[in-house]
């Protein structure tokens, strides 16, 4: 039985563990060769391993998404590997906790670099290939509900997220008429390490008295009663990687179990 995605190359960054994972191996499921891309090159290929295991597509590689030829390095293995470039997932991103107060130059450069200029020069090398090619195709960018709204003490970690939407629109404006489809994914409070950073920020900077305290309260008002896990968005980034969302571009899809209405 053919499956949704069979023969498309698809790069995941930030795919060595937490949601970048469970999104590649949603995607390697529905048939995708995946580009498994993760600054940790080891658990980039570990994962592509397994998948490789279970009967899937997927090579590992190392990528400093901050990093422009490192990124032109990603995407000339991926189409090695498989000929082409169909969809490129910008996942990879980095969370700090600090009061508005404390955030420094460097906090604010650090952040920016890889959740912002990070995700730019991503969709910039990857729609040159697409462009190249002559026949389209998708761009999946991982922003937050912190891209709907801004949360202190993350002041830094939401303005680059709203970056990641601006960025979305923008390109989705600009490259429609190729027909590159360009949305976003806005994910709430997930079970993953970044969440753990985070949680661990709010205690270090004595926002929180003890260890998952921010989760908890972050967590609290979730109209679905639990926060999410990271399978709850393979979903979103099946539909988006595939034909079932070619008339869909510039978009923002918060899924977050209910935590923003808007």
């Amino acid at each position: 039985m053919s499956k949704e995605l069979e023969g498309r190359c698809i790069i995941v960054t930030g795919a060595g563990r937490g949601i970048g994972e469970a999104m590649a191996r949603g995607l390697a499921a529905q048939g995708g060769a995946l580009v498994i891309a993760d600054i940790n090159g080891v658990a980039a290929e570990t994962v592509a391993a397994s998948i490789r295991d279970g009967g899937g597509i997927a090579i590992g590689v190392s990528a400093d998404v901050s990093n422009r030829e490192s990124v032109k390095e990603m995407i000339a293995k991926a189409v090695e590997a498989n000929g082409k470039l169909d969809v490129i997932f910008n996942n990879a991103g980095i969370a700090q906790t600090k009061p508005f107060l404390s955030i420094s130059d460097e906090d604010w450069h650090r952040v920016m670099d890889v959740n912002g200029l990070g995700v730019l020069i991503c969709m910039q090398e990857a729609i040159r290939q697409m462009l190249a090619q002559g026949y389209g195709g998708k761009i999946i960018n991982t922003a937050s509900i912190a891209g709907k709204q801004g949360y202190e003490p993350l002041a830094h970690y939401s303005a680059s997220k709203f970056a990641v939407v601006a960025l979305t629109q923008a390109a989705a404006r600009a490259f429609g008429k190729d027909r590159i489809n360009v949305n976003a994914i806005c994910p709430g409070v997930v079970a993953t390490d970044m969440w753990k950073v985070i949680d661990k920020g709010f205690v270090d900077e004595g926002l929180t008295q003890r260890d998952n305290q921010a989760f908890e309260t972050f967590s609290a008002d979730i109209l679905l009663g639990r926060p999410s896990k990271s399978d709850d968005l393979t979903g979103v980034a099946c539909f988006l990687a595939s034909s079932a969302s070619d008339y869909m571009t510039g978009q923002s899809l918060v899924v977050d179990g209910g935590m923003v209405l808007i």
